[in-house]
C-alpha cells in the first residue's frame, strides 16, 4: 500500500534525521497527524528558527544567535585555557559538568580522509589566530576517542606545540561502573596509560 503524498513526504523527512529508520519515521509521521495544529506549527517554526537564527560564533565557532556566544562574552571565564571540541553539542556536554571555567573552540568536525574532510575544512585557522594572544597558556584537546578524533588531536598538537603552548588531552579509559572484562583492548590501554596515583 502506498501512503498519501503528504504523509510519505513527512516519513521521508523524518528518515533524514540520524538514527531514524523507516519504522520510527512512520511512527513519528502518524503521531504528527494526532498532534494539535498549534503544536505542529510551533514545531515547524522551531525548525525554521534553528536554520535562520543560529550561526557560528565569530570567536570560537560555537552556535549562537548573536555575533559572539555567551561563553566568549563572559569576562569571568579563564582566558588562559581553551578546550577544543568537535561539535557544538560537545560544549553543552562540558558545560553540564559546571566545573570547567575556561573558553572553548569548536572545530565543527574532524579530519576524515574517507569523508573528504581535511584540515582546511575545519575551524582550525581561527584557533591558530586565537593562540597568537599571549594570554592562552594551555589548549585541551577533547576530541572523541575515534580514529578521526585521534588523527585530529595529533595534527593540532603538532601545529600548536611549536608556539610553546601547553597541549593536553582528555583522559580516556574505563567508564565509571563498567567491568574490566567487557572493555576492549584500546579502552584498557588508555585506562592504563591515563592511570592516576591514589
Amino acid at each position: 500500500m502506498q501512503y498519501p503524498t503528504p504523509i510519505a513526504k513527512l516519513i521521508d523527512s523524518y528518515m533524514k534525521l540520524p538514527g531514524i529508520g523507516a519504522k520510527t519515521a512512520t511512527r513519528l509521521a502518524f503521531y504528527t497527524l494526532t498532534m494539535r495544529e498549534e503544536d505542529v506549527t510551533d514545531f515547524a517554526k522551531a525548525l525554521i528558527s534553528v536554520k535562520r537564527d543560529l550561526h557560528f560564533c565569530d570567536v570560537c565557532g560555537n552556535i549562537t544567535d548573536e555575533a559572539t556566544c555567551d561563553i566568549c562574552r563572559d569576562q569571568t571565564r579563564d582566558r588562559s585555557v581553551i578546550l577544543v571540541v568537535e561539535e557544538p553539542k560537545d560544549v553543552m556536554s562540558m558545560e553540564k559538568m559546571r566545573e570547567y571555567r575556561g573558553l572553548y573552540h569548536v572545530l565543527n568536525g574532524v579530519i576524515s580522509p574517507m569523508d573528504g574532510t581535511g584540515p582546511d575544512d575545519l575551524n582550525i585557522a581561527s584557533l591558530i589566530k586565537r593562540l597568537q594572544n599571549d594570554e592562552v597558556q594551555e589548549v585541551i584537546l577533547a576530541m572523541n576517542a575515534t580514529t578521526e578524533g585521534e588523527a585530529t588531536a595529533m595534527y593540532l598538537s603538532r601545529l600548536i606545540k611549536p608556539a610553546g603552548i601547553k597541549v593536553t588531552r582528555l583522559a580516556h579509559g574505563l567508564a565509571v561502573g563498567s567491568d574490566i572484562e567487557y572493555a576492549d583492548e584500546v579502552t584498557l590501554l588508555r585506562a592504563v596509560e591515563g592511570r592516576t596515583e591514589l
